[in-house]
C-alpha cells in the first residue's frame, strides 16, 4: 500500500492507503517519499469538492504573478524552492524563471490513451503544478498497445483513477488529480492549459471559444494519433507573448573597431565568428574613445558578416574609437496572435513542414481529420480496420470536403493513402504517441512560461512508410484477442510475430534507454518465445537522473541503471524477454559480448551520452553487418540516424568538427571570457585537491616516472607535493583558513601584479601594436575585504575542502561567515614585489605553461632529496583524503570553489561573473537535458524499427531526423548511402568483408586477391606486418598458414570463441592504381 497525504481540516493526515476516492468520482493522490514542497501542500489543503464533481487545486492564485494579458496567468507569488540537484539538467535548458512559472502552473490533460497519459508523463516530469487527468471511459485490452501505466487488472476500470498512481510516483512535488465526469466551459477556467487527445471538433471549437476569449486567456492544444498519423492544433490566445523565441544565449563579438561614418562599420575581432543576423538589435559596452555607444541603447545592425556588420547609425560626430568594446545581441519578445479552430479549420495558414518530400500531405491531412469526424458523428464509431467499406466511406466525406474548396481544391486525395488512414484510425500506435507526448508537452511548457516559440498553429505528420512493403491481407488486421490488437490492425500479425521474436540489444540506460524499454515493451519487442532484450549501462542511478529518467525512483538511487530499467520494463509488459548487464560496451568485454552474441542479434539501438562509445558500437556493428538505430539529444534538440547494412552509410562516416579549445595561455593568463575563468578554475581544483595521493601510494614509482619524464611539468608536478607535505601541510583547521586566504592572495593578487608588472597597460608586442589589445583585457589585482560576501565565501568554502583533504575536522563555526571572518583577518599576509625576467606564456600555440629548463633533471633530483625527508617525518600511515569533484552535490563545496576562482578571476578581468548554478553547468560539462526531446526522439526511432524489423524496406523508405522543439523545426530526410567502390565487375561498400575459409596459408590468401585482379603488396594484423613485398625476409613465409603468423606474429591471443583472424591488405590493380578493398577474414576453424 503507499502512504499517501490527505488533506483534512488544513492539515495532512497520513493514511496506508492506495488512494483516497471520493463518491463524487474524483480523486486527489498524493505521495509521502520526501518533504513536499510548499506549493503543492498549500493546493491540497486549498482543494475543494465542487458541485460539478470534480476536485480542483483553487484557482485564486492563478492570476497571482500575471503580468500582462498574454502572460497566461503564469501560477502563484510564492512557487515552490527549485531542487537543483533533481532539476539540474532540465534548469540547464529553462532556467530559473521558467522553472518557476512551470511549478506555479495547473494542466488539464484529457484523454489518457496512450497519447494521454505521454504528455501526463512529460509535464509530471517537467514539474508543473498540477495535473488533472480527465476520461470518461474504461481501460480495455486494446489501451494496453499504447499506455504504459496500465495492466491488465486495469481493464474495466476508468483510465484516469487506473493511471493516477503509477504517474503520480514520476514526482511527489506535482499534483496529480483526476476528473471522471463531463467536462464543462466552467471547469477549465481553473487551469493555464488545457490538452486535448480523443475530442469531437464539435466539442473542441466549443472548449476552444471559451479559451480563447477567457481572460487572461487559458491556452488550448488539440493533438490526436490516428494509427500511423497525427496532428496537433495550438490556441494560446490572441496575443501571446513569446519572451524567448528560441532558448538561445544572446551573442556576443568582441569589438576590434568602428568607423566614424553613416553608416558605422563595426569590425570584431576573428576569434570567433559572429552570429548576428541583419535586422537584429545589439547593445554596446565597454567602448573607449566612442563613447556615445556606451548607453545601453539597442541599435539595429545590417549587413552581418562573420566578423563584422554595420550600424543604422551615423557615427561621423562620435568620439574616435580608441579600443575595446563588446558588442550582445539584445533578444526581442514576439507576438502572437492565435485564430481560434472555428476559424483556422477554414483558414489554417502555412502549415510547420517536418518532410518536404511530402510538401503537399499537410493539406490533404487537413481535410482527412476533419472527414474522419464526421465519420464518427455520423455512424458513432470509428472505420473497422481492413474495411473497405469503411474507408470507401472515409474516401467520399473527404472527397465532398475537398470539392467544397472550390478554388483551393486538391488535384489528388490520394485514396491510397486514406486507405491506410482509416484503417489505423482506432489505433494509438506507442510511437506515434511517443513522439507526440514529446511535441505536445514541449507546446504546454511554451504557454505556461512564454520560453520558445510555439507551434503556430497545425501540424500534421505520417509515416506510412513504416508499413510493412508487402501487401497485407485484411484478415491479418483482426484482433486476436491480444494487448498488441491495436498495432496488430495497423501492421497485421506477421510482423507482431517478427517484433515478437526480435533479438535487440540496447546499449544504455538512462534517459534515451528507459523510453526505449518503454517503447519497446508496449510494442511487443522480443516478447515472443524466441525473443530477447539485452540491455547494459555500467552506470548506477543518481538522484539528477529521476526528473528523466523516468523508470527510476528516489528508492533506487544507488542502484544499478540497467537492472532496475529492466525490472521497470517487465513490469509494464510481463511477457518481455530482458537480461540486464552493468558491462561498459568496449574492446575490453568482447568475451562478455562476443562474436555469437552479435552474430544473434536482430537490430541494435543506441542509448549513448558519448561519441566514443557510439563510434565503438557503430564499428561492431558495421563489422557484423547489423541495423543499428541511432539517436541523441540536446536540450530541446534532437537527431536520429538509421544505420542500415548495405543501404545507408555508418555512423562514423561523417563527424561534427572537434569544439574549439581556447589556447592554454588565454585561459590561464588572458581570458576574455567566463568560460576562460571556469576552465581555468576546473583545472585548479583538480591540482589543489583531487590528485594528491599518487605520490604517498607508490613513492618510487612516482620519483622515477617523474624522473624519466624530466621537464618542466614533472618539476611543477614534484613542486606540488612537496608543499602540500611540508610548507603548506595543514594539522588545524586554522591552517587550513591560512592556506586558503594565502591561495586567494596568490591567484587574485599576486599573479594579477606579476603579470601587469611584465606587461603594463602601455606594453607593447614586437610589431609594435598593442599587447592588450582585442581580445585581451587588461587586469586588476583584487584587495581581499572581510566584508565581502565572494572574499569570504571562497575562502570557507576552500579551507573546508582543505581540512577534508587532511581529515581534519570542522568546528561549527568554520561554516559561519561572520565567525571566519574574524579568523581570516588574523592571517598575516606576506607582501609581494614582483620579479623581473619572468617568462609568462603568451604563444597560443603553447602545450605547456611551465617553461623548460636544462637544470631541470637537477631540480627534480634536488625536489625528490626533500620529499623523502619530508616521508620520513610523516606516519607510515599518512594519507591524505583526495577530493574527487562531484558536481551533482550542493552541499560539498565543490562548485563552490571552483564558482568562487572563476567569479574572482573574473573579477580580476572585468568580466560578468555567474552564479553557482551556471558554473556548474560550465564546468561540470552538464549537458542539456528534459523529456520531451527525448520522448520524441525515441518515438521516431522506433518508427524505423518497425520497417528494420520487416527487413524488406529501401532506403529512400527511412528517414533521419533532426528536431528542435523549441523553434519548432523537424527536418526529415532519406539517409545517406554508402560509398560503392568498384573493381572490374565486383562492387562492395564499407559494410562488406570478404571470407576466406579453409585455413589458407599466405600464399594461397595472394592467390586467392589475384584471382580478383588484386595484387597484394602489403598484408597486416593489427598493428603488425606479416607480409610485405619489397623485403625478401616475407618470402620466408609463404607456406604458414596467415593465422599462426598472425599468433606468432601479431602476438593476437585468439579467444576460443572465435574462429577466424582478420588481416587489412594494401593492394593494387594491374595497372598500378591502389584499390581500397574490404577487410578480409581468414576462418581458421
Amino acid at each position: 500500500m503507499l502512504r499517501v497525504k490527505r488533506p483534512c481540516e488544513g492539515v495532512f493526515v497520513e493514511e496506508d492507503t492506495q488512494s483516497i476516492i471520493s463518491n463524487n468520482n474524483s480523486v486527489f493522490f498524493k505521495k509521502n517519499r520526501n518533504t513536499v514542497s510548499s506549493a503543492p501542500t498549500d493546493t491540497a489543503v486549498d482543494s475543494t469538492v465542487n458541485k460539478d464533481n470534480s476536485s480542483f487545486c483553487s484557482s485564486s492564485s492563478n492570476n497571482d504573478t500575471s503580468n500582462s494579458r498574454t502572460t497566461m496567468a503564469l501560477g502563484e507569488s510564492n512557487p515552490p524552492d527549485i531542487d537543483e540537484d533533481l532539476h539540474s539538467r532540465q534548469l540547464a535548458v529553462y532556467g530559473r524563471e521558467t522553472m518557476r512559472r512551470l511549478f506555479g502552473s495547473n494542466v488539464l490533460v484529457s484523454g489518457m490513451q496512450g497519447l494521454g497519459v505521454e504528455i501526463a508523463k512529460n509535464l509530471i516530469l517537467a514539474g508543473v503544478k498540477s495535473v488533472t487527468l480527465h476520461d470518461e471511459r474504461t481501460v480495455e485490452l486494446w489501451d494496453l498497445s499504447s499506455n504504459f501505466v496500465f495492466s491488465e487488472n486495469d481493464i474495466g476500470k476508468n483510465r484516469a483513477l487506473a493511471s493516477v498512481s503509477k504517474l503520480q510516483e514520476l514526482n511527489n512535488v506535482v499534483v496529480v488529480l483526476t476528473l471522471t465526469t463531463e467536462l464543462t466551459t466552467e471547469q477549465l477556467s481553473r487551469f493555464q492549459a488545457v490538452v486535448f487527445t480523443e475530442i469531437s471538433l464539435e466539442k473542441a471549437i466549443e472548449f476552444n471559444d471559451f479559451c480563447h476569449t477567457h481572460q487572461p486567456p487559458i491556452a488550448f492544444i488539440k493533438t490526436e494519433v490516428r494509427g500511423l498519423f497525427g496532428n496537433v492544433f495550438c490556441d494560446f490566445g490572441p496575443a501571446f507573448t513569446v519572451v524567448d523565441v528560441d532558448g538561445e544565449e544572446p551573442h556576443t563579438g568582441i569589438v576590434a573597431s568602428i568607423s566614424n561614418d553613416n553608416p558605422a562599420l563595426v569590425s570584431c575581432v576573428d576569434d570567433e565568428r559572429l552570429e548576428f543576423q541583419d535586422g537584429d538589435l545589439v547593445v554596446f559596452s565597454e567602448v573607449h574613445g566612442m563613447k556615445e555607444l556606451n548607453d545601453g541603447k539597442p541599435r539595429k545592425i545590417k549587413n552581418a558578416r562573420a566578423y563584422s556588420f554595420t550600424l543604422e547609425e551615423d557615427t561621423t560626430n562620435y568620439g574616435g574609437y580608441e579600443k575595446g568594446g563588446i558588442v550582445t545581441q539584445v533578444k526581442q519578445p514576439k507576438i502572437l496572435n492565435f485564430k481560434p479552430l472555428r476559424a483556422a479549420l477554414s483558414d489554417p495558414g502555412d502549415f510547420l513542414l517536418s518532410d518536404f518530400s511530402k510538401f503537399d500531405r499537410p493539406r490533404l491531412l487537413h481535410i482527412a481529420f476533419q472527414a474522419l469526424d464526421k465519420f464518427i458523428s455520423e455512424l458513432g464509431r470509428l472505420p473497422v480496420a481492413g474495411s473497405d467499406s469503411d474507408a470507401q466511406k472515409l474516401i467520399s466525406i473527404v472527397s465532398d470536403f475537398n470539392d467544397a474548396l472550390a478554388d483551393d481544391k486538391l488535384e489528388d486525395i490520394n485514396p491510397k493513402l486514406l486507405r491506410y488512414f482509416a484503417f489505423g484510425a482506432r489505433a494509438v500506435l506507442n510511437p506515434m504517441a511517443a513522439m507526440f507526448g514529446g511535441i505536445v508537452g514541449q507546446e504546454v511548457v511554451k504557454a505556461c512560461s512564454g520560453k520558445f516559440h510555439p507551434l503556430f498553429q497545425f501540424f500534421y505528420f505520417d509515416s506510412v512508410e513504416s508499413l510493412p512493403t508487402e501487401p497485407v491481407d485484411p484478415d491479418d488486421l483482426r484482433p486476436v484477442g491480444s494487448r498488441y490488437d491495436a498495432q496488430i490492425s495497423v501492421f497485421g500479425q506477421k510482423l507482431q510475430k517478427k517484433l515478437e521474436d526480435s533479438q535487440v540489444f540496447v546499449v544504455g540506460s538512462g534517459a534515451l534507454g528507459c523510453e526505449f524499454l518503454k517503447n519497446l515493451a508496449l510494442m511487443g519487442v522480443s516478447c515472443g518465445s524466441q525473443g530477447k532484450l539485452t540491455i547494459t549501462d555500467d552506470d548506477v542511478i543518481e538522484k539528477s537522473n529521476l526528473s528523466r529518467q523516468f523508470l527510476f525512483r528516489d528508492w533506487n538511487i544507488g542502484q544499478a541503471k540497467s537492472t532496475v530499467a529492466a525490472s521497470a520494463a517487465a513490469s509494464i509488459n510481463t511477457a518481455l524477454n530482458v537480461v540486464a548487464l552493468q558491462n561498459r560496451v568496449s574492446s575490453e568485454t568482447e568475451n562478455v559480448f562476443h562474436d555469437a552474441f552479435w552474430g544473434n542479434l536482430s537490430v541494435v539501438i543506441n542509448a549513448l551520452d558519448n561519441v566514443n562509445a557510439r563510434l565503438y558500437v557503430d564499428q561492431r556493428c558495421l563489422y557484423f553487418q547489423k541495423p543499428l538505430l541511432e539517436s541523441g539529444t540536446l536540450g530541446t534538440k534532437c537527431n536520429t540516424q538509421m544505420v542500415i547494412p548495405h543501404l545507408t552509410e555508418n555512423y562514423g562516416a561523417s563527424r561534427d568538427p572537434p569544439e574549439k579549445q581556447a589556447p592554454m595561455c588565454t585561459v590561464h593568463s588572458f581570458p576574455h571570457n567566463i568560460d576562460h575563468c571556469l576552465t581555468w578554475a576546473r583545472s585548479e581544483f583538480e591540482g589543489l585537491l583531487e590528485k594528491m595521493n599518487a605520490y604517498l601510494s607508490n613513492p618510487n614509482e612516482y620519483t622515477n616516472g617523474m624522473r624519466n619524464a624530466g621537464d618542466a611539468q614533472a618539476r611543477d608536478n614534484l613542486e606540488r607535493v612537496l608543499e602540500c607535505l611540508d610548507r603548506d601541510k595543514c594539522e588545524t583547521f586554522e591552517d587550513c583558513i591560512t592556506w586558503a586566504r594565502l591561495k586567494f592572495e596568490d591567484y587574485f593578487a599576486n599573479r594579477v601584479k606579476q603579470l601587469i608588472y611584465t606587461f603594463p597597460e602601455d606594453a607593447q608586442t614586437s610589431t609594435g601594436s598593442p599587447f592588450w589589445s582585442a581580445p585581451k583585457r587588461f587586469p586588476h589585482p583584487l584587495q581581499f575585504s572581510a566584508s565581502d560576501a565572494g572574499h569570504v565565501h571562497f575562502v570557507m568554502a576552500a579551507a573546508i575542502l582543505r581540512a577534508e583533504s587532511f581529515d581534519i575536522p570542522i568546528p561549527d563555526w568554520g561554516k559561519n561567515p561572520t565567525k571566519l571572518a574574524e579568523a581570516v583577518d588574523k592571517v598575516i599576509v606576506p607582501d609581494f614585489q614582483p620579479k623581473k625576467d619572468v617568462n609568462i606564456v603568451t604563444d597560443e600555440k603553447a602545450t605547456s605553461l611551465s617553461t623548460a629548463s636544462i637544470d631541470d633533471a637537477v631540480v627534480i633530483d634536488d625536489i625528490i632529496i626533500k620529499l623523502e625527508r619530508c616521508r620520513a617525518n610523516l606516519p607510515p600511515e599518512f594519507r591524505m583524503k583526495p577530493i574527487q569533484f562531484e558536481k551533482d552535490d550542493d552541499t560539498n563545496y565543490h562548485m563552490d570553489v571552483i564558482a568562487g576562482l572563476a567569479n574572482m578571476r573574473a573579477r580580476n578581468y572585468s568580466i560578468p561573473e555567474v552564479d553557482k548554478l551556471k558554473a556548474k553547468f560550465i564546468a561540470g560539462r552538464i549537458i542539456p537535458a528534459i523529456a520531451t526531446s527525448t520522448a520524441m526522439a525515441t518515438g521516431l526511432v522506433c518508427l524505423e524499427l518497425y520497417k528494420v524489423l520487416d527487413g524488406r524496406h529501401k532506403v529512400e523508405d527511412y528517414r533521419n531526423t533532426f528536431a528542435n522543439l523549441a523553434l519548432p523545426l523537424f527536418s526529415m530526410a532519406e539517409p545517406v548511402p554508402p560509398k560503392v567502390m568498384k573493381h572490374q565487375d565486383m562492387n562492395w561498400t564499407i559494410w562488406d568483408r570478404w571470407v576466406l575459409n579453409e585455413n589458407p596459408t599466405l600464399r594461397e590468401l595472394l592467390h586467392w586477391l589475384k584471382a580478383k585482379g588484386l595484387n597484394a603488396y602489403s598484408i597486416s594484423c593489427g598493428s603488425s606486418m606479416l607480409y610485405n613485398s619489397i623485403f625478401n625476409k616475407f618470402k620466408d613465409r609463404m607456406d604458414r598458414k596467415v593465422a599462426d603468423l598472425a599468433r606468432d606474429v601479431a602476438r593476437l591471443e585468439i579467444p576460443p570463441y572465435r574462429s577466424h583472424v582478420d588481416v587489412v591488405v594494401a593492394c593494387d590493380d594491374d595497372d598500378g592504381n591502389d584499390i581500397d578493398i574490404p577487410l578480409v577474414s581468414v576462418y581458421f576453424r
